[in-house]
């Protein structure tokens, strides 16, 4: 799931926010979701208006278009959020869709990412006290909660971040709140723990700071507001909750005053990515769990639900560098094809600053201050989830090559499943795309808990991954949109072989090995962009050969296992194929029962030390009738009457990026074959922020 807001609007700024949330909305769809829904503030004072609808953007968009809402009139100010759902709890339907009300008269609307692990106990509590549930979502429970809880201390006279307090401290599991409510005219209440939430910041003059400070209250009081019941779970807010003995409001956000001493006209956009911001302000403050963002006259002020000792005192405020050109899909037809076509240039982004050619030296800043650290670890795990998972793979090898330390490669979710054992000499690598992977997040604060080194190789910049780890690498991929990954795995790909290249810096007998790798990264961009030459032929092959079958057969041995599974994987997720990476060694095992004159497989065989053993797995294949598609370089023989790819050369650790792109392109073409959303494949979702 993923979420937006505009709010507030503050200082007449006149129109309400509904546009600019749908177009929020749309930055964001690249994720894959299946419904959308908006509130924003009503005419009337005390009105909410709440729009849902099934599907893309676009038909919320027509529901928009069809109520004819009053786009003149002006506001002071003005609160809206809105909110993009990929289906967790309850199928995708209008009544489960996003925004949530607490009642008919909405008096609390909530927009969430994540999922409420104690949804049931809370829903059944609710239950018993006379409360009517709509949809099947765990989110209605929360608006549900947070009128309860409401009504339940009118006589303490709470202020919205307050409330806010006492209904996140009975939550459990992962969550990005977005809350408003007719209570609190003209305010919004954000919150997170475990999932991503960033506020975008835009005014007219220049910020006093560059920083929120986080507020902490200076006289303290318990508040005993939800008793615990004894038919429920519900623990009862009495357990030690502190909240300030008035509600006066002292403070002021520093950052937002004038000169002259009085707030500043400001907009505040709060979302769960860079990309529905990008178009109103570069200016961002990425919020941390337990963080209680509350805007309200004009300001924003950021409130701990917890009272830490050694919590930071203050949020900086960053400006991105990404370009909403970035975003936009140009002159190609579906974002995963122009992202495929962007990695000769996303490759020389990843090594740009970090090798230079000229020495031959690796320098990664993120990490510089930890290698010695590292060099001795007992152990080197890495932990990712799907592609990020075959990028580890595929570099492996290259790291116990040159390092000598053994390293292991776990999912993240297998790895939490097994609890399996970390220890204080263990370095801890953690691979995400969007660095906010709920499965990776969840394995890194185990090993966090367990003292090891932690190290972050991610794209997104301000992530929940590059914030929690000790240290780390930025891939610089670029935006990547489509929900298929394929420049971010090549950008990952070198990142991790940068780092292994860090690591053995310092080994004399190496050095001629990294020498070799080195000059192979100085030509992978012109390789890259020879291998995208294939295309058109690609295409055909799909056309004509493979776009009728049922099932797809992949082999690959050594670093090209990986290649195979990254394939299989694309293909799957892309075109609906049943396909299958199978390391080559492994084809007498089982795997050679189903070669028969009509299964495609493809072999990547490019040359490297085990050549000769993939070239006897081929003959497997041909002994038995199959008829394989070779991927290989220029120069190698074989039986005319098989299909060939014939990719540039490279070092051996290196093959696997010039292998993988053919078929990224298969996958490509095989989907647009059938006709299928190539960007939004059914089912699936870009950033997986949920178990």
């Amino acid at each position: 799931m993923d979420l937006v807001t505009v709010g507030l609007r503050v200082r007449e700024l006149a129109i309400p926010g509904a546009r600019a949330m749908e177009a929020g909305l749309q930055r964001q769809e690249y994720r894959g979701y299946d419904s959308a829904g908006l509130a924003v503030d009503g005419d009337k004072a005390g009105e909410v208006e709440i729009f849902r609808s099934v599907g893309k953007v676009k038909a919320l968009a027509e529901v928009i278009n069809n109520a004819k809402i009053n786009t003149e009139k002006v506001f002071d100010c003005h609160a809206g959020i809105a909110h993009t759902r990929w289906a967790t709890h309850g199928q995708p339907k209008t009544v489960n869709c996003h925004p949530q009300r607490s009642d008919p008269n909405s008096e609390f609307t909530v927009v969430h990412n994540g999922i409420i692990t104690n949804y049931r106990e809370i829903r059944e509590l609710l239950t018993s006290k006379g409360f009517k549930f709509e949809s099947e979502t765990d989110t209605e429970v929360i608006a549900k909660f947070f009128k309860y809880i409401y009504d339940s201390n009118k006589q303490h006279n709470l202020d919205f971040s307050q409330l806010a307090k006492l209904v996140i401290i009975e939550l459990e599991g992962a969550y990005g709140l977005l809350i408003k409510s007719i209570h609190y005219q003209d305010e919004v209440v954000a919150t997170r723990k475990g999932s991503p939430l960033l506020v975008g910041v835009k005014t007219e003059k220049k910020l006093k700071t560059d920083f929120v400070d986080v507020e902490f209250p200076d006289t303290l009081e318990e508040l005993s507001s939800v008793p615990a019941d004894a038919n429920s779970n519900i623990n009862g807010t009495a357990n030690g909750l502190l909240i300030p003995k008035d509600n006066l409001r002292h403070s002021v956000s520093r950052a937002f005053m004038s000169d002259e001493g009085i707030p500043m006209a400001a907009e505040f956009f709060l979302a769960s990515d860079p990309a529905a911001v990008v178009e109103h302000t570069k200016k961002v403050l990425f919020l941390e769990d337990d963080d209680i963002a509350h805007i309200y006259d004009g300001q924003l002020h950021i409130h701990r639900s917890s009272n830490e000792v050694g919590a930071s005192t203050i949020r900086s405020i960053q400006t991105l560098e990404m370009e909403l050109a970035e975003i936009m899909k140009g002159s190609f037809d579906h974002f995963m094809q122009k992202e495929i076509f962007e990695q000769p240039e996303s490759v020389i982004n990843t090594m740009r600053g970090r090798v230079d050619f000229e020495t031959n030296t690796i320098t990664l800043g993120g990490l510089r201050s930890y290698l010695t650290t590292i060099r001795r670890c007992r152990r080197l795990i890495m932990i990712a989830c799907g592609t990020s998972y075959h990028s580890c793979l595929a570099t492996r090898a290259i790291f116990e090559e040159l390092t000598e330390i053994p390293v292991s490669v776990e999912l993240a979710s297998d790895f939490l499943d097994r609890r399996s054992p970390v220890f204080r000499d263990d370095t801890v690598v953690f691979v995400s795309q969007s660095g906010e992977t709920a499965d990776t997040i969840l394995a890194l604060q185990y090993c966090l808990d367990r003292g090891a080194l932690t190290v972050g190789i991610v794209n997104s910049v301000g992530s929940s991954i590059s914030r929690q780890t000790h240290c780390g690498v930025h891939i610089n991929a670029g935006p990547e949109i489509g929900v298929a990954s394929t420049k971010a795995y090549t950008s990952q790909y070198i990142a991790l072989v940068m780092m292994a290249l860090s690591l053995s810096d310092d080994s004399l007998s190496k050095s001629a090995r990294r020498l070799e790798i080195i000059e192979g990264l100085k030509n992978i961009s012109e390789q890259i962009s020879k291998v995208l030459e294939l295309n058109d032929s690609i295409k055909t092959m799909c056309d004509e050969t493979l776009s009728d079958q049922k099932s797809l057969l992949l082999l690959g041995r050594g670093y090209q296992h990986a290649t195979a599974l990254e394939g299989a994987l694309k293909i799957k997720e892309i075109s609906y194929m049943h396909s299958e990476g199978v390391l080559a060694g492994e084809l007498k095992h089982g795997v050679l029962a189903l070669v028969d004159e009509n299964l495609p497989i493809i072999v990547m065989a490019t040359r490297d030390s085990l050549f000769p053993k993939v070239m006897s797995a081929v003959q497997q294949v041909v002994a038995r009738s199959g008829n394989p598609i070779i991927i290989c370089n220029p120069g190698d023989k074989f039986d005319p009457k098989y299909k060939t790819l014939e990719v540039p050369a490279t070092v051996d650790c290196l093959q696997g990026l010039l292998n993988v792109i053919p078929l990224q392109l298969m996958s490509y073409w095989l989907a647009v074959r059938k006709g299928i959303d190539v960007d939004f494949p059914r089912n699936l979702a870009k950033s997986v922020t949920v178990e």
